[in-house]
């Protein structure tokens, strides 16, 4: 079972990229909170904070690209009711 992903179980679930999009946002969010704080501290929590940014931006990316080679392939996921288009149930 998934929480939070498509499944036969979550069909009404989200895609990993709209997650993964709704996750950078609330980063960004923090990241303008205290990017006026000049603090040692805030400013290696700022940068780390890029660092992940940029790592979920690179998954999104991913995730988008597996969306586009499964809906050419196998049509869009709305079609299979929450089955699989590849794997096992």
């Amino acid at each position: 079972m998934t929480h939070f992903l498509v499944s036969e179980s979550n069909p009404k679930g989200f895609k990993l990229e709209d997650i993964l999009t709704v996750l950078r946002r609330d980063v960004l969010v923090r990241c303008n909170k205290i990017a006026d704080d000049p603090r040692p501290e805030a400013r290696q929590v700022l940068d780390n904070n890029m660092k992940v940014l940029q790592l979920i931006t690179e998954a999104i990316h991913i995730a988008e690209s597996s969306t586009r080679i499964l809906d050419k392939s196998f049509g869009p996921s709305s079609l299979y009711d929450g089955k699989p288009r590849i794997g096992v149930s």
